[in-house]
């Protein structure tokens, strides 16, 4: 007795011989002249008359041997895809990780399925947006997100200030200068906030996903390991619809 997986093997290279067996049958029939044969034989009007060789072409293809062919290959094609849907809705497997049963019974179809979905879900996690680490984070839940420490710092605002280069004298005015010295106004007190994850978060999220990607995957394969009963529909189709 068959398996799934093995009929799964042996479908497309079915299909392939069916779809060409029709496509080179539809395109011979297009032919007239394949169809058309002749024969012509000659008599001379009397017994003086020159004699002339008989003339025929025959027939290369008939119609109906063209159906019969058909109707062979798309028969197996037809058998072995019934066969494989059948198996499909019967194989079965639990999903397991780390000894824990996380589906049950599951049909190789949604196996199949899942496994596709856990690849684009591997992906999107692999991208999540991890916390700076140049900064010390911790989570504050009134803000419901990742927080750094306070951290002061101080405004300073620049006030000129006058510096005298040359006392006046009586006949020449002070000579001062102009500068601006940085004063201390305030301190700003700054916290910084981020929506994005720990990175050991992220990779316990990747690694979750990747063993749950194996369980499917060991799944799927047990699967389709299933033992298939093979179905013979083609040939009562085709005797209905060729009679």
């Amino acid at each position: 007795m068959a398996k799934l997986n093995q009929i799964i093997a042996v479908e497309k290279s079915i299909k392939g011989r069916a779809h060409g067996q029709i496509t080179e049958a539809h395109q011979q029939l297009l032919k007239p002249g394949l169809l058309a044969g002749i024969a012509r034989t000659y008599r001379p009007k009397d017994e003086e008359g020159e004699r002339l060789p008989a003339e025929s072409t025959r027939i290369q293809l008939r119609a109906e041997d063209a159906i019969k062919a058909t109707a062979t290959a798309l028969t197996e094609l037809f058998d072995v895809t019934l066969t494989k849907d059948v198996a499909n809705c019967e194989a079965r497997a639990d999903v397991v990780v780390d000894g824990q049963t996380l589906l049950a019974q599951a049909p190789v179809t949604y196996l199949l399925f899942l496994e596709k979905q856990l690849v684009d879900l591997h992906t999107f996690l692999k991208k999540l947006p991890v916390l700076d680490p140049s900064e010390s984070w911790v989570f504050d839940p009134a803000q419901d997100c990742f927080a750094t420490e306070p951290v002061e710092t101080v405004r300073t605002k620049k006030v000129p200030r006058n510096h005298v280069k040359a006392e006046a004298t009586e006949k020449h005015p002070a000579q001062v200068e102009v500068y601006y010295e940085d004063i201390a106004v305030g301190y700003w007190r700054t916290v910084k906030y981020s929506g994005a994850l720990p990175a050991r978060r992220v990779a316990e999220l990747t690694e979750r996903v990747e063993r749950l990607q194996r369980a499917v995957k060991f799944a799927r394969e047990e699967a389709n390991g299933h033992e298939v009963k093979a179905q013979k529909v083609g040939e009562a189709l085709f005797a209905y619809l060729l009679k």
